[in-house]
């Protein structure tokens, strides 16, 4: 027996009005005559963004969600190396602090972030390693705002293939001794859809001590062999220093011809079976579902999912899985 917490990222398709991904580009921002008038513009855009998201959390945990994955693009700019003058710390820790107070009352809600596709560790080029961590150390004090333990938060991809994945790996291994401890501890990586494998992430994780996250769509579209639960056993290792619930993420293809893409919602029967592989293996994984109706799919899922002699719902978002 198994018990199963479903997530969704970024943004509900049912509360309106709730985006936290607003921005501002830096075009628009360099053309702002006075810049302490375009720093506030960030602020307020910023603002936004934070509450909005402490919106989702209060709707997430009213709908029995627990488990959610913020928008990478929270704060506009915040990483941006000609405004490194800017402190958004401090001029968003009221904001932060709102759902610090909530999580606090709330603390089995699990918060967690994706690096954009172009957080690149894996690189030979020293500026965009430099410029990546920026962006985690970003990532870093939004969750430490929040009062979230930044430890194993973060999901990466490996990043580039580069023409050489056997160096391109290599390459990883090199540049994670150049990667502040407290960063590296934050860091989870996911097999991808086009370039790096399970077995190679999986090498990558037992090698330097890194949970990975396996994405089942990913492993159909990329693959050595298609028995993933071969592996399934390395893959729960990885996780045996974590704190938190092993995590996976669930998706369907969009079609045949556009397999890679994320459909609307969740094969159930799909999905179903990856559970019936794995249940009893591990006490609790959270799941987070990457399909274009967001928390719409989830709940379409859990409707399917009733219909499971296996299955024994706990609530809108948990179940057991026997």
């Amino acid at each position: 027996m198994t018990f199963v917490r479903l997530g969704y990222s970024a943004i509900s398709v049912n509360l309106k009005n709730s985006s936290t991904s607003k921005t501002m580009t830096y075009s628009r921002f360099s053309k702002l005559d006075d810049r302490d008038a375009a720093i506030r513009k960030l602020v307020q855009i910023a603002e936004e963004n934070i509450n909005n998201c402490l919106r989702l959390i209060k709707y997430n945990v009213a709908s029995d969600i627990l488990f959610y994955r913020i928008s990478s693009k929270l704060i506009p700019l915040a990483d941006h190396p000609d405004i490194e003058d800017w402190d958004y710390m401090d001029a968003l820790s009221n904001s932060l602090q709102n759902i610090k107070d909530y999580l606090d009352d709330h603390p089995t809600m699990r918060v967690d972030f994706h690096a954009d596709h172009f957080v690149i560790v894996n690189s030979q080029k020293s500026v965009v390693l430099k410029n990546s961590l920026k962006t985690l150390r970003m990532h870093y004090r939004i969750l430490k705002g929040m009062g979230i333990d930044p430890v194993h938060r973060c999901v990466m991809h490996v990043g580039g293939g580069y023409g050489n994945k056997e160096k391109a790996l290599e390459q990883f291994v090199h540049n994670w001794g150049l990667i502040p401890t407290d960063l590296q501890r934050m860091i989870i990586l996911e097999n991808d859809d086009k370039t790096f494998t399970l077995v190679e992430t999986l090498y990558l994780c037992e090698k330097l001590g890194i949970p990975l996250v396996f994405d089942l769509h990913h492993h159909m579209a990329n693959h050595e062999s298609s028995h993933w639960y071969d592996y399934w056993d390395n893959i729960m290792n990885t996780w045996s220093t974590s704190s938190l619930p092993i995590k996976m993420h669930i998706s369907s293809p969009r079609s045949e011809d556009k397999f890679r893409a994320h459909a609307d919602y969740v094969d159930s029967k799909l999905f179903i079976e990856f559970l019936n592989r794995i249940k009893g293996t591990v006490p609790k994984i959270d799941c987070m579902i990457e399909a274009k109706q967001k928390d719409e799919a989830l709940i379409k899922l859990m409707n399917e999912l009733q219909d499971y002699p296996e299955i024994e719902i706990i609530d809108g978002a948990s179940f057991y899985v026997r």
